[in-house]
């Protein structure tokens, strides 16, 4: 028997923008949030045509999604941080 081929996973844009709206939400501020994103993912974002033009902007240099901060690189697994 073969093993039914996994679902891909959901495009940053659809995980991170819940994510972020749960957080935001819960309290957050847009400053205390770091979005983590693999080199992959980040591709994966920018290319996304389905994300709306405005949602991934540049500030002093530093790519934004959704107003919050991304680091690309440096992790195994995308993840969104939350500031203390």
């Amino acid at each position: 028997m073969s093993k039914a081929p996994s679902k891909p996973a959901p495009p940053p844009a659809v995980l991170f923008q819940r994510q972020i709206q749960d957080a935001l939400t819960g309290g957050a501020g847009l400053a205390d949030l770091t979005l983590r994103l693999t080199l992959g993912d980040s591709r994966r974002l920018r290319r996304d045509a389905d994300v709306p033009l405005d949602a991934i902007s540049y500030r002093d240099g530093v790519m934004c999604f959704l107003g919050v901060k991304v680091v690309e690189g440096g992790v195994e697994a995308s993840v969104l941080e939350r500031g203390e």
